[in-house]
């Protein structure tokens, strides 16, 4: 039996690879480059979210999956979220945790985290979708970082008194892990720091490693787009822009302690300080 972990080589399915390594299990890693070397696997697979064949050859037998969707256009996560569904159904798994990436999954919103999302509670396959909100290691795009290490400024398009739940991408892995042995928990757990902070606590966290002063400075969606889309291309830009357009009319972004990963699994995610220390920044 084996733990079957999509983009194995990325940020979220790496440190993924590397807990479930540290635990002793059994690995197989899901890439686009067969001749990749994943440390911790066992065993490399070349399956893209593209073909619901390869997808199901790869999750036969597994005694667990990690899944999420990567970033792409709408139409083409779409088609992945169909494409997983189909494999789950076909394989049957005994396990899938489902990573939304802070995309919504209400199907009155809509989008292919839902899908997918809806599609896995019809499935009667055993599986937890793992809520976050938004990821610590945006900040580490270099357009952020960079601000924050040449003018002691960090930017980000949202309020200053905008309040977070932020979780890294090793908590994400934290609550894999855990929610892979942890069958008896389904359903939705939120991930994320609990209370929720802010943009200026984010900063002060930064000026405190760094050893210098930080300031919080809120920046427009359309700047956020225009620094991303180089790095991840205009259509993807576009749309993570129109949801940070559409948080300006929120109160913040805090998860719900009642299905928090705190009290359903016991796992703490760690706070800004703690989770710039591990990065080694």
């Amino acid at each position: 039996m084996t733990y079957v972990i999509h983009g194995a080589t990325g940020a979220q399915g790496a440190p993924v690879v590397a807990a479930l390594a540290a635990a002793g299990r059994t690995v197989t890693a899901l890439t686009r480059n067969p001749d990749a070397v994943v440390p911790g696997a066992q065993h490399v697979v070349a399956a893209g979210y593209s073909s619901a064949a390869d997808l199901t050859d790869a999750y036969r037998g597994a005694e667990g999956i990690f899944v999420h969707l990567p970033v792409a256009s709408e139409e083409d996560r779409q088609t992945y979220a169909h494409n997983i569904l189909t494999a789950v159904r076909e394989a049957r798994p005994d396990r899938v945790v489902f990573s939304t990436s802070g995309f919504p999954i209400d199907p009155a919103i809509g989008g292919a985290a839902a899908t997918l999302a809806a599609g896995l509670a019809d499935s009667g396959v055993s599986h937890a979708v793992i809520a976050p909100e938004l990821y610590l290691e945006n900040l580490l795009m270099p357009h952020v970082i960079g601000s924050v290490r040449e003018r002691g400024v960090l930017t980000y398009p949202i309020r200053a008194d905008f309040p977070v739940s932020w979780a890294s991408h090793l908590d994400i892995a934290d609550a894999a892990v855990a929610l892979l042995d942890r069958t008896d928990v389904t359903g939705v757990v939120s991930v994320g720091q609990y209370p929720a902070i802010t943009g200026p606590d984010l900063a002060e966290a930064f000026g405190a490693r760094l050893g210098r002063d930080v300031v919080f400075d809120q920046i427009t969606a359309e700047e956020f787009r225009t620094s991303m889309a180089p790095l991840i291309g205009d259509g993807p830009a576009a749309d993570i822009a129109g949801a940070y357009q559409a948080m300006s009319a929120m109160p913040g972004r805090s998860i719900a302690p009642e299905t928090s990963a705190q009290k359903l699994l016991g796992v703490t995610p760690r706070t800004t300080s703690q989770w710039l220390a591990d990065i080694g920044l």
